[in-house]
């Protein structure tokens, strides 16, 4: 039972950081994965390696300094919202056959992996929206807190799966916030 709590864990902080970037953590589960590269990743797999590699390098480039920007970031959140879902079951299911979890069926594992990964870019859209444009110390503590996510998944999934946990308390903590300024700012335009 403690292995299958293990192996959940790193599903989660690998998800986790998939809601933070995109290509980043794709490209990290491969070159930690020195042998296998992206053996574990579903639809991954079956791309030829030196060309995955490729285009997951440029990607995570424009992801690491188009964030540094204000239109950068606008691309950058569109694309993320729209593949987190997906990347996140990815993430989720590598991270379970890497660990050696026995857990059946996968898809339930891609499926929480991918609706963290979303709540997690959704909120992090809406205070995007709010705060127009996110503060560039924001961005950064993203794409650390995006590596040792990934890092954790593989080497301590207790923790990364506890901050996993924490960003999702954060997240809808944070919504919460995010909901009543919106609603506060629409009973304020009704008075005008």
């Amino acid at each position: 039972m403690t292995i299958v709590f293990v192996g959940i864990l790193a599903a989660l902080s690998a998800a986790a950081a998939a809601g933070m970037r995109i290509a980043l953590p794709l490209l990290a589960i491969g070159l930690f994965q020195s042998d296998l590269l992206w053996h574990n990743v579903p639809f991954l797999s079956d791309i030829h390696p030196q060309v995955l590699l490729g285009i997951l390098t440029s990607w995570s480039l424009f992801e690491l300094f188009g964030s540094k920007k204000l239109l950068g970031q606008r691309v950058n959140q569109v694309l993320q919202l729209i593949l987190s879902p997906f990347v996140g079951g990815m993430m989720a299911i590598a991270a379970t056959k890497i660990s050696s979890v026995e857990f059946q069926p996968l898809w339930i594992v891609a499926m929480v992996g991918g609706l963290l990964a979303f709540v997690l870019k959704l909120v992090q859209v809406g205070w995007f929206f709010r705060l127009q444009g996110l503060p560039i110390w924001i961005v950064f503590l993203e794409d650390a807190l995006c590596i040792f996510l990934v890092l954790f998944a593989f080497n301590a999934p207790e923790q990364g799966g506890l901050i996993a946990m924490f960003l999702l308390w954060f997240s809808v903590r944070s919504s919460g916030e995010w909901y009543r300024w919106y609603k506060g700012k629409k009973k304020a335009q009704q008075f005008q």
